[in-house]
């Protein structure tokens, strides 16, 4: 009896230390997030930011983040992503924040015409007040901001070039966000509402006449093809657009503390890469329409202000009366000089 006493327990301990000798997360097997996005796939390069995190986030979890890579809006429609995000039923995605402005009318902000002037000013927002309040209301709402992206862009036309407001009177045109629309709607035009991944057929069939996106949108939509006119981001634009990458907060409140701090680290160092690509595309639109056949105009600083004062009258006073703290924002914001 003594000895098979023994025996059990020396089986028990050496049962008791193979338990620990794995680490319980590498037992359980690595976890597998989903990125989604509306972006064509290996030519956009909102598509690489999500690969680029992808692979380096794996490879410094040593395998125990994985991912699955959604592009072309293949997963979710491009405006039903930010709700799957905060349901916890989507990991992440590389979102044009604006989208969900009809829920969250405070993110209207991050695509209010004339309000940011060059990148400097965009990226400039991380640091400042104005930041830190969109950090802590996108987490209030289950979303973790993890890689700033703001992107300029431009117009598209059919039939006549677009440089200062009377140009869109009498117009069907889509902006892309209820506040550039109030604006364009001051300014005379009508106003047709779509994701940018339909602005190809919308163009081409005359649902619209003109229409801004960024200046990667222009491009990997192949507007080129259906435009005879396009004003580009190259020297000025009332068009930025806030395009992050998003975690969804249940996900991130799964990962350990290190695998956290991976994730924003990672998120951030893409930061130069999305920059750089985005003047890189604002130069190449130019390029690309061009060589298509369309007329290639560039928008001056007195008719950006033209634009700008038709915003203060439209979507900036619209901002202030129907957003809580609305002017309190827009003030926080114009401070980023």
């Amino acid at each position: 009896m003594k000895r098979g006493f023994c025996v059990a327990a020396a089986a028990g301990l050496i049962a008791a230390c193979a338990a620990f000798a794995v680490p319980p997360a590498l037992a359980a097997g690595p976890m597998v997030l989903k990125i989604s996005h509306q972006f064509p796939a290996n030519t956009d390069f909102r598509d690489t930011i999500a690969r680029r995190f992808a692979q380096e986030v794996e490879k410094r979890t040593n395998g125990q983040l994985k991912f699955q890579i959604y592009p072309g809006a293949s997963l979710y429609k491009a405006t039903q992503q930010f709700d799957a995000l905060q349901s916890g039923a989507l990991d992440m995605t590389v979102y044009p924040l604006a989208y969900s402005g009809g829920k969250l009318p405070a993110v209207n902000l991050t695509l209010m015409p004339a309000l940011i002037k060059n990148y400097k000013q965009a990226y400039d927002w991380e640091n400042a007040d104005i930041g830190k309040w969109l950090e802590k209301y996108l987490s209030d709402h289950g979303v973790i901001l993890v890689t700033w992206v703001w992107q300029g862009g431009g117009v598209a036309s059919r039939d006549h070039p677009i440089l200062v407001p009377p140009d869109v009177k009498g117009l069907k045109v889509r902006g892309a966000g209820k506040m550039i629309e109030l604006m364009l709607q001051a300014a005379g035009a009508s106003i047709a509402t779509f994701p940018s991944n339909e602005t190809y057929s919308a163009m081409q069939s005359g649902v619209v006449d003109a229409l801004w996106t960024s200046s990667a949108s222009l491009m990997s939509f192949r507007l080129q093809e259906v435009a005879k006119y396009v004003t580009t981001a190259q020297d000025h634009s009332f068009w930025y657009m806030f395009e992050p990458l998003l975690m969804s907060k249940a996900t991130y409140d799964k990962l350990t503390p290190e695998q956290q701090k991976i994730v924003m680290d990672v998120g951030h160092s893409l930061q130069k890469y999305a920059l750089d690509a985005c003047k890189a595309d604002d130069e190449k639109v130019a390029e690309v329409y061009g060589k298509a056949g369309a007329k290639v105009l560039q928008m001056n600083e007195q008719q950006f202000l033209e634009w700008k004062k038709v915003a203060q009258q439209s979507a900036y006073k619209d901002f202030a009366a129907q957003v809580k703290d609305g002017q309190k924002l827009l003030d926080m914001a114009e401070a980023v000089k």
